[in-house]
Formats: structure tokens, sequence, C-alpha cells
């Protein structure tokens, strides 16, 4: 258990990362100051540099926060579990601050020497290994190659988060995802997985919901019922 200072210690840090999270979103990273970040956080300069040395440790703080809680309920279709995957992560920049800072910095292309790779190797990996898993279950389209589909997927995501931030602030992030799911899973789905899947916008909400029991059997048994009542 954490003694009290250790217990402070973890609480400042995180106001400290929420904080940064904020400016990083409504300035980016170029002009987002140190200052800007103390003033937010309320702390002193000599706690914020306890916990991280620079910007760019904070900034990479806040990359490596946006890919918290990011695990879904295991579904036994894996083709499923991508999209609840996706989901759920359209879900976090509709109601985190740090998911939406993060994914500003990641595509922040004036972001000098910041290295924002990270986020995209997570996510191809991330797909690619659940693509995998689709394939060994006899999901997937013979011809599919999972690395080859997971960049694209990723990249094709990464734009249109990109899209839906400028134009709707997230709001219509869950439909355009759906739209675009519609248009690519039928092109690598077979045809027998397809007609299961779920791929409605309120999904994003569902999962978001079930992520929170995801060590219980109820949890597997309302998911996969969830799939099948949609599939009906």
């Amino acid at each position: 258990m954490p003694q009290p200072k250790q217990d402070r210690a973890i609480r400042t840090r995180h106001t400290i990362l929420m904080a940064a999270a904020t400016v990083f979103e409504e300035r980016g990273y170029q002009a987002a100051t140190i200052s800007e970040i103390l003033t937010t956080a309320n702390v002193t300069k000599g706690a914020l540099y306890f916990h991280f040395k620079s910007k760019e440790q904070l900034a990479q703080g806040v990359l490596a926060g946006q890919d918290q809680n990011l695990t879904v309920p295991p579904h036994p279709c894996k083709t499923q579990e991508l999209i609840d995957t996706t989901m759920l992560h359209a879900h976090r920049l509709q109601t985190d601050p740090l998911v939406r800072a993060g994914v500003r910095l990641t595509l922040d292309q004036r972001a000098d020497g910041l290295d924002r790779t990270a986020p995209f190797h997570h996510w191809t990996t991330i797909v690619t290994n659940l693509l995998t898993q689709a394939q060994q279950q006899g999901e997937l389209l013979p011809h599919v190659n999972p690395q080859e589909t997971a960049q694209i997927l990723v990249g094709a995501f990464a734009g249109i988060q990109a899209m839906s931030q400028a134009t709707t602030n997230y709001q219509n992030l869950p439909t355009t995802i759906t739209t675009l799911l519609q248009h690519t899973l039928p092109t690598i789905t077979h045809p027998a997985t397809l007609t299961t899947l779920n791929l409605t916008p309120q999904r994003a909400h569902t999962i978001a919901t079930l992520t929170t029991h995801t060590n219980t059997a109820e949890t597997a048994t309302a998911i996969t019922t969830d799939t099948n009542n949609n599939a009906a």
C-alpha cells in the first residue's frame, strides 16, 4: 500500500500530466510552454521538474498515457475484438483529454524534436496481432497480409480521426469509423464472419461500459449476445 508521500507524488504527477495534456491539446507542442503548464497544474516548478525534466518528457508522458486502459473484453471473434478496440479508442477521444492530447501530439507535424513514432508502432502491433489471430481462426480471406493490412487501417484511422476533430470535435467519430469499416472489412473478411459483426456507432458506448468488467464471465456472455442480437 503506498505511503502518504508516495500517494501525494502519484497525485501530483497525474495533475501535471493532465495539465500538460490540456495545454498540448489547445496549443500544440511547439507553442506550449512550461509556464502555461505550471499555471494550469497549479504546482511549483520544483514539483514539475521532479517528475518531468523537460517539455519533451511531458509530451512523451502524454503520448504514453493515451494508450492506457485500451484493453477490451476478449471476444471469440477476433475481427469483432478489433472493431471493439477501435470503437473504444473513439469513445475515449470523445471523453478523455489525455487521449485527445496524445492524438494531437502524434499528428502534430510541427512537433520538432519529439519522437511521434511510438503510438503508430504500438497501434500497428495491436492491429497486426488481432488480424493474425483472426486469420488463424479462418475469419479473413486467404489473400490478407495482417501486417500490411494493419498499416493501412491505422493510417486510415489516423486520417479519419483528424478530420473528425477538425469538423465536429470528434462528435461524429464513431459514425465515420463505422463507415470506414463498412468499406474496408468486406475486402478482407470472410463473408460468414462479416454477417456476425456489430459495426454500429453505438458499439463505442457499449464497449466502453463493458470494459470495466473484462474479468467476468458475465461480460463475455453479454458481448457475444450483443453482437448476435445486432447481427440478427
